[in-house]
């Protein structure tokens, strides 16, 4: 006689496991996002008096130096960096320029990221990016390669520069899955028979 509960614990694991990689997995926290030049960041300003906060939040875009310009202090690198760490900066700003002793500062971007996936994989796209995303989970989205996949050319372009990837060899050791960045290019190119 077959017992039920335990035939039915394993399938239980299965299904959530499947409801939490389907709906994201861990979510991506601020924190680790590298910013990049082009990236639009929202700040807002606390601990000062109310009247001047509004001069200070708001939208700021990244320049291609990888600076924004904050009024009072001026231009404050950002690019490379964490967003956590770009609130540090103007804070330590504010405090050694003695505009405000105690300010509480807020960063974030305010839109989603991405990497292309083109060529042939089933469903070409702009896939999310998250912290974890390598070049086999970009494909896994996209559904996937296609029959005529050449699986050992597979390029990442970033900022210019191409890196020729064999997922082929990936596959066979995972933990050689290259990660991606926000921005990149990842072509699949169709094989020569």
């Amino acid at each position: 006689m077959v017992n039920i509960k335990s035939t039915m614990k394993p399938l239980i694991r299965h299904a959530l496991l499947l409801i939490f990689l389907l709906s994201g997995g861990i979510p991506l926290q601020a924190k680790e996002v590298a910013l990049h030049s082009g990236d639009i960041l929202s700040v807002r300003l606390a601990g000062v008096p109310s009247e001047e906060i509004s001069q200070v939040s708001g939208a700021y875009t990244i320049d291609g130096a990888g600076d924004i310009n904050i009024p009072y202090i001026g231009k404050i690198r950002a690019a490379g960096l964490k967003q956590a760490e770009v609130q540090n900066s103007i804070e330590t700003s504010f405090k050694t320029k003695g505009i405000y002793s105690s300010p509480i500062v807020t960063v974030s971007v305010q839109f989603d990221r991405f990497v292309d996936v083109e060529g042939d994989v089933r469903g070409p796209q702009r896939v999310k990016y998250t912290s974890d995303l390598t070049i086999l989970g970009a494909i896994t989205a996209c559904g996937g390669f296609t029959d005529y996949a050449d699986q050992t050319k597979v390029t990442i372009t970033r900022n210019g520069s191409r890196t020729f990837v064999n997922v082929k060899k990936v596959r066979q050791n995972i933990d050689a899955d290259p990660a991606v960045e926000p921005g990149d290019k990842i072509s699949v190119p169709r094989s020569f028979w």
